[in-house]
């Protein structure tokens, strides 16, 4: 199959480029030369890594050939403007190739499945440049930035054959193509969505089986036959979720059966207080069999004690997500595990809370709207709901709003609302951005979602607190086909709290019986629509269904 977005991709991309040229240069030929990714090899070894295509290089070709270069002409107001000269070189199928590994494809296969005006091997490369060249004698290449561990590199002997050309007039530059590829990215057409979709419905099935199979084990559904364990491995319907890694084991082994090749990011699967780690990647823990206190995040798994184990109560975080042909998914759920699937009260309060947080978030989200307010409103709902728990201290017992109720002798305007949201303590216990951009790449196009300058800021918004924004990875209003996750979330980490934990608006006794929920997190990945949003996220979060599930009762 063709990928069909690619000859699209090349031309936006080109406008973009233009914006971001000098009104000297926009008339001038423009060619790209770019070089994907080669299969990575385990240090020092000959032992093959998972290979995975430099997504610029994919969103321009569709081609999935490690060791491949791509060469893409264009001149504004010629026929190459309408429909640039496309030249994809992809390696030649060597005896090795095919004796250890699955060879490139040959130069017939490859022109059937890419949308490119000729194909050929890397060995051409440099007359196809000199013939560029002696066309174009004034043309000014780009490239991806030079010399950049994030890049695939550029043999030397392409770069230095157009600086040593003939013309005086040919020029390379490596500062303009990130940033237009980048702008380019940050909108998705059809096909694209249609590829997040998928990589979003695999996920979401799969967090939902992680969950399924926690219930079986609460409702003891999970037999296992004789010798399981002792004469024989267990098989996957025998398996229980009383770790980290099983749980990640689940997960990926359910997008695997499904197809999807790569996860779009390292699964974070943290038990306990070590669901208060944005990034915890480790998931080498044992869930938590013996009491947990707010400073157990770095067990070691103290807490195995047997074989009649009961698991304590806690909370699972899964963020994880898988790819789709190049394309992302990113979702989170937290779930109870222990207390026969079913959140502790302290749990469950915060979890309904992220849940709100995530709501409100997108009740607000439509074209226009800045994200640096939506995530200024979940700020604000997290302090009127720790206020509400007591965590917070609020103006009077009776109230938490910023207006004394009349005749009120115990109002303390020191705790009102907007004097906490002001202070910034809200970040100790929602210290991330409301969310990202998401393509292909789980994190995307970072130019692009947080400019520098950045021209949408300073519009007279009110912001709330600095600390707000620090780790915002999306600034920008939204737009119809921007695709963004929604991740409100609420942590207890030590470290973050201890700056903070003599604040005259904290209850420190309050807070004490809430640290050892550890963190819970809610993600969804949604698609920016006309008049307001597509949830792409399939799987449930309704704090009903999530214990109803987790607890085998459905």
């Amino acid at each position: 199959m063709v990928y069909p977005g690619s000859s699209a991709h090349v031309l936006t991309t080109f406008r973009e480029l233009l914006k971001l040229l000098p009104t000297t240069e926009k008339a001038q030929p423009q060619i790209l030369l770019l070089a994907g990714e080669i299969t990575p090899f385990r240090n020092d070894t000959d032992r093959e890594q998972v290979f995975r295509q430099e997504s610029n290089f994919f969103y321009l070709s569709g081609c999935i050939v490690p060791s491949s270069y791509l060469l893409i002409a264009f001149q504004d107001g010629t026929g190459l403007s309408q429909k640039p000269s496309v030249e994809l070189f992809i390696p030649k199928a060597e005896l090795a190739d095919m004796m250890w590994s699955v060879p490139p494809p040959s130069l017939e296969a490859a022109s059937r499945t890419h949308d490119v005006t000729k194909i050929d091997h890397p060995g051409a490369i440099p007359d196809a440049i000199r013939t560029l060249l002696k066309a174009f004698p004034d043309a000014l290449f780009h490239t991806l930035p030079r010399g950049s561990p994030l890049f695939p590199v550029i043999p030397p002997e392409f770069t230095d054959l157009v600086m040593s050309f003939d013309s005086k007039d040919a020029a390379i530059s490596d500062l303009f193509l990130l940033p237009a590829l980048h702008q380019a990215r940050l909108f998705k057409d059809e096909y694209e969505i249609s590829l997040i979709r998928k990589a979003n419905e695999i996920s979401s099935r799969a967090h939902e089986v992680v969950m399924r199979v926690l219930g079986k084990a609460v409702k003891g559904a999970i037999e296992r036959g004789p010798g399981a364990g002792v004469d024989r491995p267990l098989l996957p319907g025998e398996w229980l979720i009383e770790k980290e890694a099983e749980a990640e084991a689940i997960f990926v082994a359910s997008c695997r059966r499904e197809g999807a090749v790569h996860q779009a990011y390292l699964p974070i699967v943290a038990a306990t207080t070590r669901a208060s780690t944005l990034h915890y990647c480790c998931n080498d823990r044992e869930f938590a069999w013996g009491p947990v206190q707010p400073h157990d995040h770095q067990n070691r798994n103290e807490f195995a004690h047997g074989d009649a184990r009961q698991l304590n109560p806690q909370v699972l975080l899964i963020d994880a997500g898988c790819e789709w042909n190049c394309y992302a998914s990113d979702i989170t759920r937290t779930m109870p595990v222990g207390n026969g699937g079913k959140f502790t009260p302290e749990a469950r309060a915060i979890y309904e809370l992220v849940l709100e947080m995530q709501k409100v978030a997108m009740d607000m989200i439509k074209p226009g709207i800045h994200w640096d307010a939506i995530q200024l409103m979940c700020h604000r709902i997290l302090v009127k709901g720790f206020q509400r728990l007591g965590i917070f201290k609020s103006p009077s017992p009776s109230a938490i709003s910023s207006t004394a109720p009349a005749g009120d002798d115990t109002w303390d305007p020191e705790h009102d609302e907007e004097k906490i949201l002001v202070s910034g303590i809200s970040s100790a216990f929602f210290p991330h951005g409301l969310g990202h951009s998401l393509g292909m790449d789980v994190h995307d196009v970072p130019s692009a979602s947080k400019p520098i300058p950045n021209t949408t800021l300073n519009k007279g918004v009110p912001i709330g607190h600095e600390s707000f924004y620090t780790y915002l990875r999306l600034r920008l209003p939204l737009q119809k086909n921007m695709v963004v996750t929604v991740e409100p979330g609420c942590y207890f980490s030590p470290h973050l709290i201890a700056p903070v934990r003599d604040s005259k608006h904290i209850d420190q006794e309050v807070l004490k019986k809430y640290e050892s929920v550890g963190g819970v997190r809610i993600e969804d990945v949604v698609l920016i629509t006309e008049n307001g949003y597509d949830n792409l996220t399939t799987v449930r979060s309704d704090t009903d269904w999530v214990e109803g599930i987790c607890s085998g009762a459905l």
